[in-house]
């Protein structure tokens, strides 16, 4: 399997990491008071493993583990927020080409928040609401307010907890040289 594109660590880390996606988004998510809209811990998490494992195993995970979430929960998947919550992956998987994990500092942390709130903009002020109004029909104020609202509860969130993740992450990294024979 050289010539594979996706390594059997990836797709172990897409069903995984799809898992903890759907058990983060179903128990470990507190409602905003605005309708289908929580604080939610599943996107630190998705951020986290984005980082790691990249764009192609970020976007698998946010849509598989978003779309499973909606089925057994809601009953029927809603694509243009599965969507979004893939875009997410992609684009913070994407961003882990600039930002170096072996060596998280001031800098490391700054384009890890500029990419994940790009990355929660595009998501719920342009996909989710665009798609909610093209494939459901669904009233243009409020699916603006809830991607107005998701945006800001996500970006807060994966601020926090997902730079504290990926810097307990960059913690864990053996660094190079830091291994030495004992004599």
């Amino acid at each position: 399997m050289k010539n594979s594109s996706i390594s059997i660590r990836n797709i172990v880390a897409i069903g995984i990491g799809s898992a903890v996606f759907l058990v983060l988004g179903r128990f470990a998510s507190i409602p905003s008071g605005i309708p289908n809209t929580n604080f939610e811990l599943s996107y630190a998490f998705l951020a986290l493993i984005s980082m790691i494992y990249g764009p192609l195993s970020g976007f698998l995970i946010g849509f598989i583990g978003h779309t499973l979430k909606d089925m057994l929960f809601y009953g029927s998947p809603w694509f243009s927020w599965i969507l979004a919550s893939a875009s997410i992956g992609l684009i913070i998987g994407l961003s882990s080409r600039f930002v170096k994990l072996k060596d998280f500092n001031k800098s490391s942390i700054i384009k890890f928040n500029i990419a994940q709130i790009i990355s929660n903009l595009i998501a719920w002020l342009v996909i989710a609401p665009v798609l909610d109004i093209f494939i459901y029909s669904e009233p243009t104020n409020k699916v603006f307010i809830q991607g107005a609202i998701a945006s800001l509860l996500n970006i807060i969130t994966v601020g926090i907890v997902g730079t504290g993740l990926l810097s307990l992450y960059a913690k864990s990294i053996v660094k190079k040289g830091s291994l030495s024979k004992e004599s």
